[in-house]
């Protein structure tokens, strides 16, 4: 089982220290007025901050083991993914301020992730890695269709639009480390091993999507029947989010899958050129930098 597509050679990832939304309020259901949209991305959003960190203890736990070249790269993993957790920190409370109570979702996250500390480093790294995987399909989503995020804020916009492109960016930082911290393991057992953990790290994924929403719903007091089949259609019709994923997910349980068997740096690109980046002066280049 050989992974016949390693990540690219001249891959950069390149933390863009940048910020969003300060001194703006967040409206109540900020995407197009809608509810079912908002409380999709609020419960997203809700995990990133304490989600990401456990992101980057996983990783950083096993930097020194792994080559020099890998190690640059979980470095700037890590400074891409504490810009991250910092602005979703400030966007939930702009969620806050538009009076929702969020505590039960970060109660309930941070319980989880307390039991970390128990396991065994390569199962959390494993967690990572099937996680990351979900983020980065998510994101290509986003950023290939821009009727995800219709109707939404300008600056909420470009919030998600920087996460999802350095989510594509670093997407095989973890599965690169896991391979290498796994390399003595048969090439089986290796894959059975990541296609377990996915299969109880999706389970949690969409149980935590749909109980986030559910929390959201109560206190707009839609929390009925009705409201729910528009949250059917709207992950599974349009705009679909979870039907477009679907392909991109089976693809993880290929023997010899990696991240970097789709190379879609183009549509990175694409969306960089939008986000009016600050420009180096020593070389007109766009660059990171806070705003």
């Amino acid at each position: 089982m050989q992974h016949a597509s390693p990540t690219p050679a001249d891959l950069t990832i390149n933390p863009r220290n940048l910020m969003f939304g300060r001194g703006r309020t967040c409206d109540r259901w900020w995407i197009g007025g809608d509810p079912v949209a908002t409380a999709f991305y609020n419960g997203m959003s809700l995990t990133f901050p304490l989600g990401e960190a456990f992101f980057i203890e996983s990783v950083r736990h096993f930097r020194d083991a792994v080559p020099p070249a890998q190690q640059a790269q979980i470095d700037a993993f890590i400074k891409q993914e504490a810009a991250h957790s910092r602005e979703h920190s400030h966007f939930n409370r702009q969620i806050q301020d538009a009076g929702y109570d969020v505590s039960v979702i970060e109660s309930e996250l941070a319980q989880r992730l307390a039991k970390a500390k128990d396991r065994h480093p390569a199962l959390n790294l494993a967690m990572t890695v099937a996680l990351e995987h979900f983020t980065a399909i998510i994101a290509h989503a986003c950023l290939k269709s821009p009727r995800h995020f219709k109707g939404a804020s300008s600056e909420a916009a470009r919030l998600w639009k920087w996460h999802a492109m350095e989510e594509i960016e670093h997407k095989a930082v973890a599965f690169d480390t896991f391979l290498e911290v796994t390399k003595g393991l048969p090439a089986f057992k290796r894959w059975k091993f990541r296609s377990l953990v996915m299969l109880q790290v999706s389970n949690f994924f969409l149980r935590a999507r749909i109980r986030n929403m559910g929390v959201f719903f109560d206190q707009d007091g839609i929390n009925k029947p009705g409201t729910w089949l528009r949250t059917m259609w709207y992950l599974l019709g349009y705009p679909g989010l979870l039907r477009q994923i679907i392909p991109a997910w089976l693809s993880f349980f290929r023997p010899g899958f990696h991240p970097w068997l789709q190379d879609d740096r183009a549509l990175l690109r694409e969306a960089e050129a939008t986000l009016d980046l600050p420009m180096s002066p020593k070389t007109g280049a766009a660059s990171g930098g806070v705003r």
